[in-house]
């Protein structure tokens, strides 16, 4: 903790400043009370507290902020509409509430990475507060230079911690609990990776008709790989063309790029099938293919007993490939994430199996033409079609946690104000405001609202998604990745060669197993990770690993068994019931 003389200076320094100006403490109590009232009538609505409650908990931050009071605190997150939020909004909402001067940057992805990187190794402090990807849960976990929260509710940060935090009620503290079983990130947004699709013309009864006398059964919502690649093949080859539109039964991108890595770090290889049971990830072997023994990592090869060259990701690679090529409009080989996102809501997209969910408040923007004149809108989200290879009891897709990280670099005084501010922007009194203005939930309380109930209408399947118990089958990147940053730059560089078609797919993934096992070898001979660190295996004959029980798993005889559909309204249904 920092000293109390610092807290005793600040007090006297305050009691001159507030004799000089003629107020009285008290009088500056009832300014910030005062500007918390404001914030609560004209911002922090709907709430799930009432306005009396909210204003109890932002009392209890006026009063833990009286420390830090007329300090410079500065953060950092990734630019998306949630952040923007917090840093045009609510981080103004805070200072006039606690006094505490607050700096809320915004930085792409990529750039915020890099700068924590920047203070983990040179241990000068940057920003006291990162909103960082839970996917770097196993780096933290290992590397010693991120604070445990849990660490800091029971020590430093013990009065400061909020009594409403309620850390049971955020739905992805388990993705931020490393292999300690401590909690290392507090999560501030969320949104997963589904299946979009073209409601309207799935219902279509000129359409459904022609998809069953070609394929044999109903058009609907696939539940598998094998369904997804004829409704792309029917949507881009059979009908071609909507109310004097051409359309594509897929969309997706290809170009190289660092977004390529997270096509497939974000879940691809486990949405077929690839790495082992376990949530929120495969034990032993995850969906990135990594195995590990304990908390140790041995190895990404299916020669060292891992799954990122295995056939399931293999066949995972080969149909991302094949699907780009054969039924996405041509532009798409050429163009990056930020580049293809847009591209659905432009109308001429049937469905995309790989979708963000960040993207639903740009998908219902009036006027666009895949929303109704009401405001509905004219498409749905749905689970992810599973692959061949998937088994009950696996990870189905991805959900993106960013989540508030603090360095141990950062000076403990500085570091404990920026833990209020992640508090208050995660807190009852803001988080549903916040929820529906940027759609990336984070509490139970949040999504079983009656807010979330009456925009559900208009927002494609969300609320019902997290809703329903299926949600708890998309979790971010796990622990078994040792160092998130320079693994996660492999990717891109040995996907690209498979997306291009300089090499085949097998290729690719060789390279990029053995890449990997050369950077996990790396860090072994470096021994900066601790009892936690790689242990690669030696090489062994595949067949010895495909002969034992899980991942890898050998090459099915059939990778395209029949196509299975399933209406969404059966689809909702079947998720009411598994709630009751």
């Amino acid at each position: 903790m920092f000293d109390n003389n610092n807290k005793t200076r600040h007090s006297m320094a305050l009691a001159a400043l507030l004799a000089l100006s003629g107020l009285s403490g008290a009088a500056w109590a009832d300014a910030y009370e005062e500007a918390a009232k404001k914030w609560i009538a004209d911002e922090f609505n709907p709430s799930t507290l009432t306005p009396e409650q909210q204003l109890e908990e932002l009392k209890w931050f006026i009063k833990a902020a009286e420390p830090f009071r007329g300090m410079n605190i500065s953060v950092v997150s990734e630019t998306i509409t949630t952040h923007e939020y917090e840093s045009k909004v609510l981080a103004k909402a805070f200072s006039e509430i606690t006094g505490i001067k607050l700096r809320h940057d915004l930085l792409q992805e990529g750039d915020v990475v890099e700068k924590l990187q920047t203070q983990m190794q040179s241990d000068k402090n940057i920003y006291d507060g990162w909103v960082n990807d839970s996917d770097l849960i196993g780096t933290h976990a290992r590397y010693g230079k991120a604070m445990a929260i849990s660490d800091m509710i029971a020590g430093e940060a013990r009065d400061f911690t909020s009594p409403t935090l309620d850390l049971e009620d955020f739905i992805g503290i388990s993705f931020t609990t490393g292999p300690d079983k401590k909690i290392y990130q507090l999560p501030d947004q969320q949104f997963a990776n589904l299946y979009w699709f073209r409601a309207d013309w799935f219902e279509r009864p000129e359409l459904k008709a022609r998809f069953k006398e070609i394929y044999g059964y109903e058009l609907g919502v696939p539940v598998n790989w094998s369904a997804y690649e004829d409704i792309a093949e029917f949507f881009s080859r059979h009908v071609k063309e909507i109310d004097g539109q051409r359309v594509y039964g897929h969309m997706d991108y290809g170009k190289k790029d660092p977004s390529l890595g997270w096509r497939f770090t974000d879940a691809w290889f486990s949405m077929a099938g690839g790495g082992d049971k376990g949530l929120p990830n495969g034990l032993p072997v995850d969906e990135w293919g990594i195995r590990v023994e304990g908390c140790r990592p041995v190895g990404s090869s299916v020669a060292r007993g891992g799954d990122t060259n295995g056939p399931a990701a293999v066949f995972a690679t080969q149909k991302y490939v094949d699907w780009m090529r054969q039924y996405a409009p041509p532009e798409a080989q050429g163009m990056t994430f930020s580049e293809a996102g847009p591209v659905p809501a432009q109308g001429a997209i049937a469905q995309q199996i790989f979708w963000y969910t960040a993207f639903t408040a740009d998908m219902t923007k009036p006027g666009l033409p895949v929303v109704n004149a009401d405001g509905t809108p004219k498409w749905r989200m749905a689970p992810s079609p599973k692959g061949p290879y998937w088994e009950e009891g696996m990870k189905l897709g991805y959900q993106d946690t960013g989540s508030w990280t603090f360095l141990k670099s950062t000076p403990e005084k500085q570091r404990l104000a920026a833990w209020l501010y992640a508090q208050f922007v995660t807190s009852k009194t803001v988080s549903l405001k916040k929820t529906l203005v940027g759609l990336t939930p984070i509490r139970e309380s949040d999504i079983n609202s009656q807010a979330m109930t009456d925009v559900a209408p208009k927002l494609g399947g969300l609320v019902e998604f997290y809703r329903s118990p299926a949600r708890v089958q998309w979790t971010p990147t796990g622990t078994n990745v040792p160092d998130y940053p320079r693994l996660a730059q492999l990717w891109w560089q040995f996907i690209a060669e498979a997306a291009s078609g300089d090499k085949t797919p097998q290729q690719a993934l060789d390279g990029l197993a053995a890449a990997q096992d050369t950077m996990l070898g790396r860090l072994e001979r470096s021994g900066v990770l601790g009892e936690c660190g790689p242990k690669l295996n030696e090489p062994r004959d595949p067949q010895y690993w495909f002969d034992q029980p899980g991942a890898p798993k050998p090459k099915l005889a059939n990778e395209k068994p029949k196509g299975e559909t399933i209406a969404y309204d059966e689809l909702l249904k079947s998720w009411e019931q598994a709630r009751n």
